[in-house]
């Protein structure tokens, strides 16, 4: 009877205890920064910060401004373009430069395009290629958003099973401490210790784990962001905006329009057709304007091979070219057509891959509906379990492990439904990518 008497006394002790400990660690504020306060942001703020700082996107900004200077290379042939110089030099025998030119003191030369098929064709597959390098910057938003919002998603999520997981270290100390005084009263076995010292070794681990994963994703996040290397970051349990809900029956129709995969292969098809009709017409006339000034010097010669000499000379007319035979143009055509055809083909299997892939990840959605769906009843049932096991506990029906064990198997749930959960999440984002709907919910 004493035992018994001691034995209660003993669990009663660490009831108590594990009350305390439990509100304390529920009331302990959040660990921060010393010297840098913590910034609180929402998940449309940290993806904004994250369009307006990624590295990703300044370079696909470059890249689209490089394309649209190389189109102007082309296109300024079809300008006035002029030249100005000097050709003068020493002359023995008929005056000329190796170019053909009479050898001047100055001279300068206007040139424009007004009709050449084949160079208006390249001119207007670069214009087209720079469209299409917007739409790889509008694709590289999309990886910003997604990558961003995981992240952030994440974090929350691993913050909260962090709290899961220190709650549970905290119930298999108790359980162990139970196990070690019932060792001592010789009423249980050393492997039992053992299991539940392995228990609370394996609870350690997962958290050292996740800590590690915090802050892989904090760093992650203030990279984004843009903000300090040592700035705090709290986040907030969200969820994505209920548009992305709406769009959702519509994404699969919805893609084969706004997919940036697709948006940039129907570009790329423009652009092999610009090319090919360009160079079908380069069996046409070419026209250019041309004039030339030229200023003269008499020691070059001139009047001993020419009957008069003028010093200043002025010529300007048009310079038309007749293709009337040119094996250089026939393998310029096939090889436009070959690319075009290529180009066509890409298109189409790009159409079917992205409704496969929406297709896909719209039945995965709809799992990782189910499984969290799942996961919530099970938590459910382990809160419902330790209720009855609570109330059966104050009754003296079973002991203080059973109870513990079942708040184990309840944090188990809670980490189970926190990462279904965010698995929702992360199919949802993928779906909204693929059909190119990410800036529609954020808007």
């Amino acid at each position: 009877m004493v035992r018994v008497c001691r034995h209660a006394l003993g669990i009663t002790a660490v009831v108590v205890m594990a009350g305390f400990s439990v509100r304390a660690q529920e009331q302990a504020p959040p660990p921060q920064t010393q010297n840098q306060p913590a910034i609180a942001l929402t998940l449309r703020r940290a993806i904004e910060l994250a369009l307006q700082n990624s590295k990703e996107i300044q370079v696909a900004k470059l890249q689209a401004s490089l394309a649209n200077r190389a189109a102007l290379i082309t296109k300024s042939q079809f300008l006035p373009n002029i030249y100005a110089g000097s050709g003068a030099g020493y002359t023995y025998g008929i005056p000329e430069t190796p170019g053909g030119r009479a050898p001047s003191l100055f001279d300068a030369t206007y040139t424009e395009q007004v009709f050449n098929a084949p160079l208006r064709g390249q001119g207007k597959e670069l214009e087209e290629q720079a469209k299409s390098q917007k739409i790889l910057l509008d694709d590289a938003r999309n990886r910003v958003i997604v990558g961003t919002a995981a992240a952030y998603l994440q974090l929350g999520m691993v913050r909260h099973s962090l709290e899961v997981l220190r709650k549970e270290q905290d119930s298999a100390e108790q359980i162990l401490g139970v196990t070690q005084e019932r060792q001592k009263e010789n009423l249980e076995l050393p492997v039992n210790v053992t299991k539940d010292q392995l228990m609370r070794a394996r609870i350690a681990q997962r958290i050292l784990q996740l800590e590690g994963r915090e802050d892989e994703l904090e760093v992650f996040l203030r990279s984004q962001t843009g903000l300090a290397s040592e700035t705090a970051i709290e986040v907030t349990p969200e969820d994505l905006p209920g548009a992305a809900e709406q769009e959702g029956a519509d994404l699969v129709a919805m893609a084969l329009q706004s997919s940036p995969s697709l948006r940039a292969a129907e570009s790329d098809v423009r652009a092999k057709e610009f090319r090919l009709k360009g160079e079908k017409r380069a069996y046409y006339p070419t026209l250019q304007l041309v004039a030339v000034y030229s200023r003269l010097a008499n020691f070059n010669n001139y009047l001993d091979f020419f009957k008069k000499f003028q010093s200043n000379n002025f010529n300007a007319g048009v310079q038309i070219q007749l293709p009337l035979f040119s094996a250089q143009t026939r393998a310029n055509i096939a090889l436009a057509q070959v690319n075009l055809d290529v180009a066509k083909a890409t298109l189409m299997d790009k159409k079917n891959q992205v409704s496969a892939d929406v297709r896909q990840k719209t039945r995965a959605l709809r799992e990782r509906d189910a499984a969290k769906e799942v996961s919530r009843l099970e938590l459910q049932l382990a809160q419902q379990n330790v209720s009855v096991l609570q109330s059966q506990f104050q009754e003296g029906k079973v002991n203080l492990r059973e109870v513990e064990r079942a708040r184990l198997e309840e944090n188990e749930k809670w980490m189970a439904y926190l990462d279904a959960n965010f698995q929702r999440q992360q199919a949802q984002l993928d779906l909204l990518k693929t059909a190119g709907q990410l800036d529609k919910v954020w808007q």
